[in-house]
């Protein structure tokens, strides 16, 4: 596989058109991973053997016609928070090391009936509950960039889609746990809103605090904002969830139309950092975009008595007037493994990411550039909580005018 790994949509056309086979795909895959998974530690468990026969069937069923659409046949490694029939499913956790489920979470179920193939698990701060991935029962994720330093978490397996070990992974976001290690690692990190992907299957059966239940979303990581929004039109529904929030569908502009942005003043960031997000936002403005500076309630008061409340006034005092937000996802560059085990579970600081789980909004981070040591820094585009067509429309027209989300590295 080539070091510019075609996207989704494009490796979509080519096995439906019988170009490229998805056994040779799967394969290709799980030589990277045999190859980069010793130095990286993105993954958990590797359905080689399972994951060879789904494609073997894949090729078939193409052959005789029968598409499922443009996640058939295609790699994808899911976060071990996420049930999966018959593959024990850990978070990281001493404890959960033999759990082996006997159904799959619901978003797995909808991967799977979409014809896409689970490559494998991946690795993440342990139990979910730090920003760093350096705490795990199966040892720190490394960033593929730099190995000293960490790929940020929780989710930080999904450093595979870096290394193009897999297409996409799906994650879970409860404080900026997707968007903090695509930051880090230079790839495109979706957090869905409350109430848009069903959330059923997710270490089913364990007790999860109340907060927990507020506040984390799953999210994707992928390659790029298009592809991200490719896996999330298969796992999105209009259901509720589990606290009666349902999304509101909104239009989006029509095309060449302008849109209005909020550049969040009370961002916090250090010079290069800020450096990074200026360019990306006069990028914006060259592309005839309003940008302009604006303060928002960033420090919510976590109290999930009045979470209801809050995301209602929050989207009525800022969404009256801006359609979309956008700050840095970071707020320094990242930190080394040793830095981040020192200094503990929120090495990596997510001041700049946990609001948008506490007021209920959908977000993404973009690549946009390098941090002092040469490793990626991103910035997010934040909107109302609806289908989120204006963040992936925007974020489509930054990435057609830029490359960071094309560059890959080559792990030391």
């Amino acid at each position: 596989m080539s070091e510019t790994f075609p996207n989704i949509a494009q490796t979509s056309e080519l096995l439906r058109e019988g170009i490229i086979s998805p056994v040779d795909l799967v394969r290709q895959c799980l030589s990277r991973i045999e190859k980069l998974n010793p130095k990286l530690n993105a993954f958990i468990t590797v359905n080689s053997e399972s994951a060879i026969a789904e494609a073997e069937k894949i090729e078939t069923e193409i052959a005789n016609g029968f598409w499922k659409g443009p996640l058939h046949g295609i790699p994808i490694g899911v976060k071990d928070m996420f049930d999966t029939a018959g593959v024990k499913t850990t978070a990281a956790f001493s404890r959960f090391q033999n759990r082996i489920p006997q159904k799959d979470a619901h978003a797995v179920t909808l991967l799977k009936d979409a014809g896409a193939i689970l490559i494998g698990k991946t690795n993440l701060h342990e139990l979910a509950m730090g920003t760093t991935s350096a705490v795990s029962h199966y040892g720190s994720v490394h960033n593929p960039w730099n190995t000293d330093y960490i790929a940020g978490g929780s989710s930080g397996g999904s450093a595979a889609v870096a290394t193009n070990m897999c297409y996409a992974t799906i994650d879970t976001d409860a404080i900026g746990s997707c968007r903090l290690p695509a930051s880090c690692c230079g790839v495109t990190g979706f957090k869905s809103g409350p109430g848009t992907i069903d959330m059923h299957g997710i270490l089913e059966g364990l007790p999860v605090e109340e907060s927990i239940l507020y506040l984390s979303q799953i999210s994707i990581t992928a390659g790029s904002a298009r592809d991200a929004e490719i896996v999330f039109g298969i796992l999105s529904s209009k259901k509720e969830n589990g606290n009666g929030e349902t999304t509101v569908k909104r239009e989006s502009p029509k095309r060449g139309s302008a849109y209005k942005i909020g550049m969040v003043r009370n961002r916090k960031a250090e010079k290069n950092v800020e450096s990074a997000f200026q360019e990306a936002a006069n990028l914006l403005r060259s592309l005839g975009h309003l940008v302009e500076e604006t303060e928002i309630p960033f420090s919510p008061s976590f109290d999930t008595r009045n979470i209801k409340k809050d995301r209602e006034k929050f989207s009525e005092i800022v969404f009256k007037n801006y359609d979309l937000l956008i700050l840095p996802t970071v707020t320094a560059g990242v930190p080394t493994i040793k830095e981040a085990v020192k200094n503990g579970p929120m090495a990596l600081s997510p001041e700049n990411t946990f609001f948008c789980n506490y007021y209920g909004l959908p977000a993404i981070s973009l690549p946009c550039g390098r941090d002092r040591n040469g490793l990626p820094i991103g910035f997010q585009v934040i909107g109302p909580n609806d289908d989120g067509k204006n963040i992936f429309h925007l974020s489509n027209l930054f990435q057609s005018s830029t490359d960071w989300h094309t560059k890959r590295p080559k792990p030391n």
